[in-house]
């Protein structure tokens, strides 16, 4: 059976999924079930295409690379062009929509209302935004249930490490204590940087330089980044009911190199740590920095890359480690949740 998708956005993730199909469409179908067609593609800047039977994936990244823009794609019987996002979800006869738009974090739209205007239509969504699920989880999740459809977000707190899936799947039956991870992968960079020699100004330079940080780094050196994440982690895992602004939140520019040369003589080595626990029957959560004893998994983590550990009761502590962003790796956290839905699995 046919699984109809509509990419809303094709920018790098959507990109990256693209790419996944074109290279393991045919794997994908025969060794695990899933026969994936993209039917729409809808980007504010580059363009719309809709055709009901599939797009050609290989054609569309062809043309995206050459032109940025999706007017050149050949037309064919059958094709619709112009569509916006809103008559994406309702006029095409996708099943699951892909919502990948650029989103503003501080309000969770236009994402919050694609995935409203979706289950409103019976159409699942999977997305790696993390605006809708740290803004308005409880409301988009009944939503969801009560219109018997999918949503899938596992790509919004580690990519394609699958921080979300492990612990409601595989760790089943545990009580989670606490949770506490490596959540930003710049600001890991920065800090492993520190800890060789450079000084914060350098570090985030050359972090900008390779393309970790933005040109305004605040999002990620002040610790927001993390503080979402923290919060989709605290509410999804522990059934909390964290608004974002519940969560404690500081970031890392006023660490210098005295504080890291001070946690090295302690045999600690700063970390920013976003953090949640059962507190009674009340979830609380914080991201700060923390100089950690070098024994814990966390603190041998460096570079731009992400970990977290869940306290289980029955299993211990359990410590995942892996790529927090990537074209590849988000794509493949799309593809996670497109699999599942497909088998009909959490």
């Amino acid at each position: 059976m046919e699984h109809k998708i509509a990419l809303l956005g094709f920018g790098i993730v959507g990109q990256g999924l693209a790419e996944i199909f074109v290279e393991k469409g045919k794997s994908l179908a025969v060794d695990i079930g899933l026969n994936a067609k993209v039917v729409a593609i809808s980007d504010l800047m580059k363009g719309s295409l809709y055709h009901p039977e599939g797009l050609n994936l290989a054609e569309a990244l062809r043309v995206v690379k050459e032109t940025g823009k999706l007017d050149s794609y050949p037309d064919e019987s059958g094709l619709i062009r112009g569509m916006n996002s809103f008559q994406t979800i309702q006029e095409t006869n996708a099943d699951t929509i892909v919502e990948l738009t650029f989103t503003d974090v501080k309000t969770g739209q236009p994402a919050i209302d694609h995935c409203k205007a979706a289950f409103e239509n019976g159409k699942n969504v999977v997305m790696s935004n993390k605006g809708p699920v740290a803004l308005a989880y409880r409301e988009l999740s009944e939503l969801a249930q009560k219109k018997g459809v999918r949503w899938g977000y596992e790509g919004t707190v580690m990519s394609g490490t699958p921080a979300l899936r492990m612990p409601l799947v595989s760790l089943a039956g545990n009580t989670i204590n606490e949770i506490k991870g490596i959540l930003n992968g710049t600001t890991n960079y920065i800090l492993t940087k520190m800890e060789e020699g450079m000084s914060y100004k350098e570090s985030l330079a050359e972090a900008q330089a390779l393309g970790y940080a933005e040109a305004d780094p605040t999002n990620d050196v002040e610790g927001y980044d993390a503080q979402y994440k923290i919060t989709i982690l605290a509410n999804v895992v522990m059934n909390g009911s964290l608004k974002r602004e519940d969560v404690a939140c500081e970031g890392i520019s006023h660490l210098t190199p005295e504080d890291i040369q001070r946690a090295k003589e302690e045999g600690k080595r700063w970390k920013l740590i976003a953090a949640c626990r059962r507190d009674g029957d009340r979830v609380i959560a914080k991201v700060s920095p923390e100089s950690l004893p070098l024994t814990d998994p966390l603190a041998a983590v460096g570079g731009a890359v992400n970990a977290i550990t869940y306290d289980c009761d029955l299993a211990g502590p359990i410590t995942l480690i892996g790529a927090g962003a990537g074209r590849k790796e988000t794509g493949f956290s799309i593809l996670i949740d497109l699999i599942n839905i497909s088998r009909g699995q959490l």
